[in-house]
C-alpha cells in the first residue's frame, strides 16, 4: 500500500488510461477524486474504486472551461484535506487534414487537452505548496513527439503538454513538487478501438513489440512515478509504445 493515505485527482477518469490510473492507485492505498464528462460511467467508476476499500469522490467537470475547474477544486478542497497527486488525463481528439481542419476543431483539441492541463495544475499548486509535496503526471501522446497525419492539432496539444511538463518542473522542484509526463503509443482503449481494421495492422506492422499496450500498462508506470521510488524524477517525458517511436 505505497499510496495509503494519498489523495489522487484523475481526470478523465471515466473509461481507458484515466480510469486503469485511479484503479491502481486505489489498490495502491490512495483515495480517489474522480472527475469527467460522463455522470453514469462516474458512478460505474466510483462504485468500482469503493469496492477496492478506498474513498472516491466522483464530479463531472469540463477542463476547458477555468471556472468550472476552479469552483470544482474548492469543493475538492472542502472534501478532502490535501491534494498529493494530479493525473492530467482528459483529453480528446478531432481528427482532420489541416487543409479542411475547422477553426472549431483546433480550438476544441487545444482548450481540452493543453489548456484544461494549465486550469487543473494551476488549481492544485498552491495546497500542494503550501505542504510542501505534490507529484503532477501529464498524459500526453506520442504524437506529439512524432507527429501524426491527420492530427496537427492533437500533436500540436501534446507537444505542448510536454513543455509544460518540462517548464513547471523547473518552477516547482525547490518545492519538492515534481511534474512529468506519460507519452503512450498504441494503447487498446475505445478511441483505438474505432480505428480502422487496416490502419490498426499499419500501426501494428511499426511496433516491434507486435502487439497495442494496455491501460493497466501505462496505469503500472503512473503507480511507479506516484510511489516514493520515483521521487527524484522530474521533468521528464517518459513513451510507453513498445518501441514505436524508435
Amino acid at each position: 500500500m505505497i499510496l495509503r493515505d494519498r489523495i489522487t485527482i484523475v481526470t478523465g477518469a471515466t473509461r481507458g488510461i484515466g480510469r486503469a490510473i485511479a484503479v491502481e492507485a486505489a489498490r495502491a492505498g490512495s483515495d480517489l477524486v474522480l472527475l469527467g464528462r460522463n455522470a453514469d460511467l462516474l458512478a460505474s467508476a466510483k462504485i468500482e474504486i469503493e469496492g477496492l476499500g478506498r474513498r472516491a469522490l466522483a464530479m463531472t467537470l469540463n477542463v476547458a472551461n477555468q471556472n468550472e475547474v476552479e469552483e470544482t477544486f474548492k469543493i475538492i478542497l472542502k472534501e478532502f484535506p490535501k491534494i498529493d497527486f494530479l493525473i492530467n488525463n482528459a483529453g480528446i481528439t478531432r481528427d482532420n487534414l489541416l487543409l479542411t481542419m475547422k477553426p472549431e476543431e483546433w480550438n476544441e483539441v487545444l482548450e481540452t487537452n493543453l489548456f484544461g492541463v494549465f486550469h487543473c495544475s494551476k488549481a492544485v499548486l498552491r495546497p500542494m505548496m503550501k505542504q510542501r509535496y505534490g507529484k503532477i503526471i501529464n498524459i500526453t501522446s506520442i504524437a506529439g513527439i512524432t507527429g501524426n497525419a491527420g492530427q496537427t492539432n492533437y500533436s500540436a496539444s501534446k507537444a505542448g503538454v510536454i513543455g509544460f511538463t518540462k517548464a513547471l518542473a523547473k518552477e516547482m522542484g525547490k518545492r519538492n513538487i515534481c511534474v512529468n509526463a506519460i507519452a503512450p503509443g498504441m494503447i487498446e482503449t475505445d478511441m483505438t478501438g474505432s480505428l480502422p481494421e487496416e490502419l490498426k495492422k499499419q500501426y501494428l506492422e511499426s511496433i516491434p513489440l507486435g502487439r497495442f499496450g494496455k491501460a493497466e500498462e501505462v496505469a503500472a508506470l503512473a503507480a511507479f512515478l506516484l510511489s516514493p521510488s520515483a521521487d527524484y524524477i522530474t521533468g521528464q517525458t517518459i513513451a510507453i509504445d513498445g518501441g514505436l517511436q524508435m
